[in-house]
C-alpha cells in the first residue's frame, strides 16, 4: 500500500469514528430522583409526561413516542407525528419495545411506571410537583444540557423570568385572591403549599383565606365559603374541561353567593386555560400560557 494512501485511509477512519465518539459523550442532569448521568443527545425519545413533551417541543426536540392523549392543542403536531405507546397511567410495553427508544421520560401521573419501563431503556423521572416554577426551570436547564440546547434553554428561561417579574409588579396593590377548582358541581380551594400554591408563593398574590388544607385534590369548599371569604379575585381552574369533559365552570359559578363577592362585582373572576395549568403544569409553553392569562387580568 502506498504511503500516500495510508494517511488518507487513516483520516477516513478517524472521520468515521468521530460521530461514535461524540455520541458516547455523557452529561449529568438533575431529575426528580436526583442526578443521573446519560449519553448526551439521545435520538429516539419516548415520553410519558405532558409537561416534558411541552418543554421538549419548546426546545424543538423531536419526540418519537407519546401517550394516547396530549390534551394541549399546541401539541397536536406532536400527537400526529409520534407513535402511541400507551397512556399516562399504563405504558404499552410491547409498543415501547418496538419503538426502541434511547431514553424514556416519565413524570407526574406516569412516574409510578418508572420500574415497569426501566427494563427497556434508560429512564428518567422529570416530575414537577413541589415547586412548579423552580422545577420547571430546572427541567428546562436539564433538557438543554442533555440535548445540546443550552443556549436555547437559557433564552427561554430568560423570557420566563421576565414574565414572572412583570406579573409580580402587576399584582402589587391589587388585593387578594382565592384559587378554586371546579369539578362538575364540586368546588375545591387551593392555597400555599398546594399544586397551585406557586401563584401565591412565587408571584406574590395574597391569599384571601390562609391555612387551607393542602390536599392533592384541594380543600373541599361551598358557595357559602366563597361568599364568606369574599375575595378580591377569584382564580378558577375547570378540571372537567382539562380532562376533556364538558366545561362546568360557568354553570357551577352561576350562583348568587358567588355573584355577590367583590371579585364577581368587579369582573375579577379569572378562568385559566385548564389543560395547561392542570394537565401540563410546569411545561414551558403551558406555564407561559398561565402567566400570560394572569398578567392580562392583573395588568388590565
Amino acid at each position: 500500500m502506498s504511503r500516500h494512501v495510508r494517511p488518507i485511509l487513516l483520516c477516513a477512519l478517524l472521520a468515521a469514528l468521530m460521530p461514535l465518539h461524540l455520541s458516547a459523550q455523557e452529561v449529568t442532569i438533575e431529575t426528580a430522583r436526583g442526578p443521573v448521568t446519560l449519553a448526551q443527545m439521545p435520538e429516539r425519545i419516548a415520553v410519558y409526561d405532558i409537561a416534558a413533551i411541552d418543554t421538549l417541543t419548546a426546545l424543538d426536540v423531536p419526540v418519537a413516542g407519546v401517550p394516547d392523549r396530549l390534551y394541549l392543542d399546541s401539541l397536536a403536531a406532536v400527537q400526529d407525528s409520534a407513535a402511541v405507546i400507551g397512556t399516562l397511567f399504563e405504558p404499552d410495553l410491547e409498543g415501547l419495545a418496538m419503538l426502541g427508544p434511547d431514553l424514556i421520560i416519565v413524570g407526574g401521573r406516569s412516574s409510578t411506571q418508572f420500574d415497569a419501563v426501566a427494563a427497556l431503556a434508560p429512564v428518567i423521572d422529570m416530575t414537577i410537583w413541589d415547586d412548579p416554577l423552580a422545577e420547571a426551570r430546572a427541567r428546562l436547564a436539564a433538557y438543554g444540557a442533555l440535548f445540546d440546547k443550552a443556549d436555547a434553554a437559557a433564552a427561554l428561561d430568560g423570557a420566563l423570568l421576565a414574565r414572572i417579574e412583570a406579573l409580580r409588579d402587576a399584582v402589587q396593590g391589587k388585593g387578594n385572591a382565592l384559587i378554586v377548582m371546579t369539578n362538575g358541581p364540586k368546588l375545591s380551594a387551593y392555597g400555599r403549599g398546594t399544586r397551585f400554591g406557586w401563584i401565591h408563593e412565587t408571584l406574590g398574590i395574597a391569599e384571601a383565606h390562609a391555612d387551607l388544607d393542602p390536599q392533592v385534590h384541594g380543600d373541599a369548599i361551598s358557595f357559602e365559603f366563597i361568599a364568606k371569604v369574599d375575595p378580591d379575585w377569584l382564580i378558577v381552574v375547570d378540571r372537567s374541561a382539562a380532562i376533556g369533559q364538558p366545561a362546568s365552570v360557568s354553570a357551577t359559578l352561576d350562583n348568587p353567593l358567588v355573584a355577590g363577592t367583590k371579585a364577581a362585582q368587579a369582573g375579577r373572576i379569572v378562568a385559566l386555560s385548564p389543560a395547561p395549568v392542570y394537565i401540563a403544569a410546569g411545561g414551558y409553553s403551558a406555564l407561559m400560557t398561565t402567566l400570560d392569562e394572569l398578567l392580562a387580568a392583573f395588568a388590565g
